[in-house]
Order: structure tokens, then C-alpha cells, then sequence
């Protein structure tokens, strides 16, 4: 007896919508049930409710259940699924990968204002998602990516000298051009097999890795890390445009700010997190280099004028925009 009240508990504590409420949307992810990203997702979930008061209920479904991000972003596009918080996949439209541009963004605080809902890139990448039936509602910044070496970098803040580092980069324009703008020559390795290659001198360095990503799985070998939060991992809160245009305006309006909110609390989360993982870092023995916005203003420039190489997928006419909008000064 005391069992099926327990489950009978848990039910209801997972499915909230199942009392009352007018509408239940699902809410789809990818990261793990434990993950902060899932965990935000629920505090998503919870003020929706209470600021609806009780009128439009959100189901979580972490870890994939629904589908992975590619399956997830179709459902939205035809309204079978409500919700999500997930990559967004460059096969429906290549230009979606702008917001994977390195070079815009140098730190938690000119993320805040990159990524507000009254910045260009809000409104770009919204249009974007809009012609595929997808709303944006804002972004989830998991963290800020630096390097990783088993050899100090030569001068990391001067982006026209040699690192004298080979480094590995995803299988990415964007991330090849950012590292050879920073003076790294690079190789492609997949991401299964880079502990190996650093460890075996394949590689001296890597890029590509969000500060917590690096520590987990190459703490062991890497010897130095250099915070130039020249990208960040980034990924986006969505919602099938057919079922925002069902929305009461006012509804619109609470789940725009409640997502709002979210987005700054991914990013204050971001810092205090990757700050954690430096420490962690230095407890292990790595020796870690923190720059400050200014400091890394140099970068960000070097990696600006590697961005016309990006205009054949991305269009001649949206880096133009880009550049007006967002290029380092």
C-alpha cells in the first residue's frame, strides 16, 4: 500500500498538468535527468504553472526520451511536440549555425546583452527558426570554451604569434578558423579519441571543450588552460510556432519572460560553474590563465576577420549583418 502511494505521489509530482490545467505542453531535452540543464528546465516548468495560475502545465521529458535534438526540432516544426530545450540542427537551414560563430562573445556579462531579447541576434536567429515553423524563446549557456594543452602556448594573448601547438578542433568551420586566428595549426580528431591523442602527442592542444567538459574528460592529461571564452556551448530553448500562435497574448508574454529569466540564470549559472571547474582544475595541478573581457578583445578581432570564410554557407548578405551587429570593437 505505502508503494502505490509513493508512486501515486511521484506521478503527480511529474505530471503536474494532470489536474486542472487547460493546456500541457511537452517540454523536451537532451541533457541527463540530473543535469542542470533539466534541472532549469523543471524551474521552467514550475513558474509557468504558477504564474498561469494553474491554466498551462509543462511535462518534462529529459535524457532524449522524446527523441534526439534532429527528431525533436521536426516534431516542433509540425506542433507534435510543444516544447524543447536542444541543439538546433543546420540540415533545415545552414544559416542556423550563426549563433556557433566564434569571436562574438568574450564573457558572461556581454553574453547578457548579446543574447537579450531585444538584441540583433535574438531577432536573427527567431526570423530563422521562424521560417521553419520554430519560435525561439531564448538560449541555455551551458559554458565558455577555452584551450587545452600539454605544452605552455607561446604569447595566448597575441593572436600573430605561433603557438607552436598542434590542436584539436571539431569537425567545424567555425571552430578550424577561430583556432588558426588565435595561431594554433590544427587537426581533426573525433571526440572519442582526443584523451588518447593528447595523451600520445598526436595533438598538444584542444579546442572545442566547454571548461567543465575539459576537466571531466581530460583532466588527467591536459597541463594548461587558457580561459579565451572564444565560443561558448550554447544551445536554445524552442517552441513550435504553431503552438505559441494558440497562446493568449498575456500567456505569450509570462512564458517570453520566464524564458528570459531562464537565459540569464544559464549564464550566471555558466560562470559559477566554470569558475568551480578552474579551481578543480588548479586543485589537479593545471596551471590556469584568466583574461578578462579587454584582455581578449585582441582574439576576438583576429577571429572577426576570418568570418568571410563562413559567407558561402552562411550567406554574404546575414554575415554582413553580422559583422555591423556584432563584430568586436
Amino acid at each position: 500500500m505505502r508503494k502505490w502511494i509513493l508512486a501515486l505521489v511521484l506521478m503527480v509530482a511529474l505530471v503536474p498538468a494532470a489536474f486542472g490545467a487547460e493546456m500541457t505542453l511537452k517540454f523536451a531535452g537532451q541533457y541527463p535527468a540530473d543535469h542542470p540543464g533539466s534541472k532549469l528546465m523543471r524551474d521552467v516548468a514550475s513558474e509557468i504553472l504558477k504564474r498561469t495560475d494553474g491554466r498551462i502545465a509543462v511535462r518534462v521529458y529529459p535524457d532524449n526520451q522524446l527523441g534526439d535534438y534532429t527528431l525533436v526540432y521536426e516534431e516542433l516544426i509540425k506542433g507534435t511536440i510543444d516544447m524543447a530545450l536542444i541543439s538546433v540542427p543546420s540540415q533545415f537551414d545552414p544559416r542556423l549555425e550563426l549563433m556557433y560563430v566564434n569571436g562574438y562573445v568574450r564573457g558572461y556579462e556581454s553574453a547578457k546583452k548579446i543574447f537579450a531579447p531585444s538584441g540583433w541576434l535574438f531577432k536573427k536567429m527567431d526570423e530563422l527558426n521562424g521560417r521553419l515553423g520554430v519560435k525561439l524563446l531564448g538560449f541555455y549557456v551551458e559554458g565558455m570554451i577555452g584551450t587545452g594543452t600539454t605544452k605552455p602556448a607561446k604569447e595566448p594573448l597575441n593572436p600573430k604569434v605561433d603557438k607552436g601547438l598542434l590542436c584539436r578542433v571539431p569537425n567545424m568551420d567555425v571552430y578550424k578558423l577561430g583556432a588558426e586566428a588565435q595561431g594554433y595549426r590544427t587537426i581533426t580528431i573525433p571526440y572519442a579519441d582526443v584523451y588518447q591523442a593528447m595523451q600520445t602527442g598526436v595533438c598538444d592542444a584542444v579546442n572545442g571543450f566547454a571548461t567543465t567538459a575539459a576537466l571531466t574528460a581530460l583532466g588527467d592529461v591536459i597541463k594548461y588552460w587558457y580561459a579565451t571564452n572564444y565560443s561558448m556551448e550554447c544551445i536554445n530553448f524552442l517552441m513550435s510556432k504553431k503552438v505559441w500562435d494558440k497562446l493568449k497574448p498575456k500567456d505569450q508574454k509570462i512564458i517570453a519572460e520566464v524564458m528570459t529569466k531562464a537565459t540569464l540564470k544559464s549564464i550566471d549559472a555558466a560562470k559559477a560553474l566554470d569558475e568551480a571547474s578552474m579551481k578543480a582544475m588548479e586543485k589537479k595541478g593545471i596551471k590556469v590563465f584568466r583574461y578578462s573581457e579587454a584582455e581578449l578583445l585582441p582574439i576576438s578581432k583576429a577571429i572577426a576577420e576570418t568570418w568571410p570564410k563562413l559567407e558561402k554557407k552562411m550567406t554574404k548578405e546575414l554575415m554582413d549583418e553580422f559583422r555591423k551587429n556584432l563584430a568586436p570593437r
